[in-house]
């Protein structure tokens, strides 16, 4: 039986530049004072700024609260399958 996957609905509000509320993430990757990595339903989000905070993290509903001052929001395509290429590629070097 083939397991199929719900996706969340991704929605990005940004309020006056200094705090953004984000759905559809599946997990935070990192995060500092200048810059916080997303995976999203819809890819890698990256937030750059000054003095970013994680407010609020529910990664069961897959909502992120965040403030500071954003200077910057990007979006990129990263397949699971180039990822797991990169695993594939990182596991055989260091065999």
């Amino acid at each position: 039986m083939e397991e199929r996957q719900v996706q969340k609905p991704h929605k990005l509000v940004i309020n006056n530049r200094k705090t953004s509320a984000v759905t559809g993430v599946l997990d935070v990757l990192s995060f500092d004072l200048n810059e916080i990595l997303l995976e999203t339903e819809q890819g890698m989000l990256m937030v750059k700024g000054k003095d970013l905070h994680v407010n609020r993290l529910s990664v069961e509903k897959g909502e992120v609260d965040l403030a500071g001052h954003i200077d910057s929001i990007t979006y990129s395509d990263i397949s699971q399958s180039a990822a797991k290429q990169g695993e594939n590629f990182f596991s055989k070097l260091f065999k």
